[in-house]
């Protein structure tokens, strides 16, 4: 794939997008997407959703050659959505690859930041570029609205949690705005995943951490959904714990060595 030209800066993104039950969200966040991103692919993966939030992305796509959908039989898991809109991406020639929601909570006016921080250059938060760039609910200047205390402990309490247990850098491990260059997200082992669940997002940081990915945290405010319900649940909760745990099992058992970046040396994050 060719290198994205002055005037179509983001031909080479893909955004992933999963969805179940977005049908009062697509449209709107589907314009803001490609209004913040010309000539970047958005691509919706719809876990079968019986609001027709898929019949409603086929319709989108009908009007606009940059909206794909992809389709699947069942509502699966949102880590399984994500790894099944990458594949296709990457096969599609993605040189960079956003995953986001759909419900709103992940605002498109970062897009642009954190493909900035993704390519590096003087003013960015890494000047020779990163390979992850993890929106962050929990650097200085990121946060959340709309949420009340328990959820508010949850969410944050579980990243701290993963941190502590899985010895990492980063803050925000629950979240899944993310930016990722290429070769970064090509190189994750999909095999050894555990969760197609919400921890997904913690998996796929950690590992990243063990190939020695050079990772930015870029402040988000993260919004509670504009419409429809909130997926999370005491067994996504329960299924977390668990993974992290035999995460570090598994890292206890030197499963998961890091490695040494070959071109800047060893790692840090673990």
């Amino acid at each position: 794939m060719n290198p994205p030209s002055e005037s179509a800066p983001y031909s080479d993104v893909w955004v992933v997008m999963p969805t179940y039950d977005e049908s009062d969200n697509l449209a709107s966040i589907s314009a803001a997407v490609l209004e913040q991103l010309p000539g970047a692919t958005l691509l919706v993966v719809d876990d079968a959703s019986p609001d027709g939030t898929g019949q409603i992305a086929d319709g989108l796509a009908a009007a606009d050659p940059h909206i794909r959908v992809r389709h699947r039989a069942s509502k699966l898991g949102l880590g399984k959505a994500y790894v099944d809109g990458f594949a296709i991406a990457l096969d599609g020639g993605a040189r960079r690859i956003v995953q986001m929601d759909a419900d709103w909570s992940h605002d498109p006016k970062y897009l642009r930041p954190m493909l900035q921080a993704l390519d590096g250059g003087p003013g960015t938060p890494r000047p020779d570029g990163a390979d992850l760039v993890i929106g962050s609910r929990y650097v200085k200047g990121g946060g959340v609205r709309d949420w009340g205390l328990p959820r508010r402990i949850v969410s944050r309490g579980g990243s701290t949690f993963a941190r502590t247990i899985l010895r990492l850098s980063p803050h925000d491990l629950t979240g899944a705005y993310k930016a990722w260059r290429r070769d970064a997200l090509a190189a994750t082992p999909w095999d050894e995943l555990h969760s197609g669940g919400y921890v997904f997002s913690i998996e796929m940081t950690y590992l990243a951490t063990r190939r020695g990915t050079r990772i930015v945290e870029l402040p988000i405010i993260f919004t509670d959904r504009r419409q429809g319900v909130s997926k999370m649940s005491r067994r996504i909760i329960g299924e977390a714990l668990l993974v992290v745990l035999r995460l570090r099992w598994e890292q206890f058992r030197g499963q998961h060595p890091m490695v040494k970046h070959p071109a800047r040396g060893e790692a840090k994050g673990g």
